[in-house]
C-alpha cells in the first residue's frame, strides 16, 4: 500500500489498520452528514440545525456508562463545529463532558463546556462537606419533584452522583494531566492534536467509555495543497502514534480507534486549487477494537468517483462502532420525545471481513 509521504507515523501501524475506501453516503451538507454520522440517523440539516437523535457517545454513556467510577462516561474533545455529538431526548446526563478548542463554535446542540481544571476541588471544600451539601439538596428536591415534572430534569439526579464521584476520587482531573506522563511519551505525541490524542489515550485508560477528538478543519475548497502540507503531518502524528501506543501497552485489541470525516472530497481539483464536497466515497481508518485489520475493504473505480466494490454506508460505519460496544445495533433504546421507541440503528451490518 501506498502511503503519503506526509504521513509516516500510519505507515507504522498500517498492519494494524483496516482502510475502508468504499464509505459512500449522498448528502453534502456538512450538518445533515454529520448528524447522520454521529447518531446513524439523518434529520438535521444546515438550514434546521436541531439534533434529533442522541450521538453514539451518548448512546454509549446511557447504555453502558464508564468502565469505573470517578470518570465521564463520554468525553468530547474539540467540537468541530457541526455539533450533533449531544444526547437529545436521552437527557442531559448522557451529554459529553466537552473539552479543548471550541474556536469553531457548537452550531449544534449547544451543550455546554468544561475545562479539566472545573474537576478540581475548590479551597476549603472536602468530600464530606460536598455529601452534606448533596443531602440537604435531595431534601429540596423532594419539594421541587411535585412543582415540576418537566424531561427537563430526567437524569438529573444520576448525573449529580457521577458529578461527585468525579470530583472526590480525582481519577478524572489526573487523567487530563498529562503532565503525569512520561517526558519521552509526551515528546513521541508532540503538541496541539497530538497532546489532545495523548489525553484522550489517558482517558481511556482511566476508565473513559466513549472518546471524540476533532483535529482542525478539513474543508479546503482553495489552495489545498498548503492546507494539507500543514495539517497531515499533525494529524499523521497524532493519530499514528495513538495506534502504536496504545499497541505497546495491549489496550488497542478492545479500543477502537476510527479516522473519518462526514464525507469524502471531489477527485479532481476545482479552480481554486481545493476540493469540494463528495459524499459518493471516501476512505475511513479502523484500528484495534477487536476486529481483523492489516486489510482494505471495498474500492472505487480507478478515478475515486465512486464505489465498484462492497460499498459501506452509514449505518455499517455505526454498526461497526456498537458492534466494538459489544451492543445489538438493532436493539430497543429508549422512546424519544414523542413517546415512539427508537432503535439503536434502522439496518446496517458490520462488513463481514472485519469479523
Amino acid at each position: 500500500m501506498r502511503i503519503c509521504e506526509k504521513m509516516p507515523f500510519h505507515a507504522r501501524v498500517m498492519d494494524r489498520m483496516s482502510v475502508i475506501r468504499s464509505f459512500t453516503h449522498n448528502n453534502g451538507d456538512h450538518w445533515a452528514a454529520a448528524h447522520w454520522l454521529l447518531t446513524g440517523y439523518t434529520g438535521a440539516t444546515g438550514s434546521d440545525r436541531k439534533p434529533r437523535n442522541p450521538s453514539m457517545g451518548a448512546i454509549s454513556a446511557h447504555l453502558l456508562g464508564a468502565h469505573d467510577k470517578g470518570v465521564p462516561a463520554y468525553v468530547n474533545i474539540n467540537d468541530g463545529g457541526f455539533g450533533f455529538h449531544g444526547a437529545s431526548y436521552l437527557g442531559v446526563s448522557c451529554n459529553p463532558f466537552r473539552t479543548g478548542d471550541f474556536s469553531y463554535g457548537n452550531e449544534a446542540g449547544m451543550l455546554p463546556t468544561a475545562r479539566a481544571s472545573s474537576l478540581k476541588l475548590v479551597e476549603g471544600l472536602t468530600p464530606e462537606k460536598i455529601s452534606a451539601r448533596v443531602s440537604l439538596m435531595k431534601r429540596l428536591d423532594v419539594l421541587r419533584d411535585g412543582i415540576d415534572r418537566s424531561e427537563a430534569f430526567g437524569g438529573m439526579d444520576r448525573m449529580l452522583q457521577e458529578a461527585v464521584d468525579i470530583v472526590t476520587s480525582g481519577r478524572a482531573r489526573q487523567a487530563f494531566d498529562v503532565s503525569l506522563e512520561d517526558k519521552k511519551t509526551r515528546e513521541l505525541y508532540g503538541p496541539g492534536w497530538g497532546e489532545q490524542a495523548l489525553t484522550a489515550r489517558r482517558l481511556i485508560e482511566a476508565g473513559v467509555r466513549f472518546v471524540t477528538l476533532n483535529t482542525g478543519y478539513w474543508d479546503d475548497h482553495g489552495n489545498i495543497k498548503g492546507a494539507l502540507d500543514s495539517k497531515l503531518p499533525r494529524h499523521d502524528r497524532a493519530l499514528g502514534v495513538l495506534v502504536q501506543d496504545l499497541s505497546e501497552r495491549g489496550l488497542l485489541d478492545d479500543t477502537l480507534v476510527i479516522s473519518a470525516g462526514e464525507f469524502g472530497r471531489t477527485p479532481k481539483i476545482n479552480d481554486k486549487a481545493g476540493r469540494d464536497h463528495w459524499p459518493q466515497a471516501q476512505s475511513i481508518i479502523l484500528a484495534g477494537g477487536g476486529f481483523r485489520h492489516g486489510q482494505v475493504i471495498g474500492a472505487t473505480n480507478d478515478k475515486a468517483e465512486h464505489p465498484v466494490e462492497r460499498p459501506v454506508k452509514p449505518a455499517d460505519f455505526c454498526a461497526i462502532v456498537y458492534h466494538a460496544l459489544g451492543l445489538d445495533p438493532h436493539q430497543e433504546v429508549v422512546k424519544d420525545f414523542s413517546g415512539r421507541p427508537n432503535f439503536l440503528l434502522e439496518g446496517g451490518e458490520v462488513p463481514p471481513e472485519l469479523i
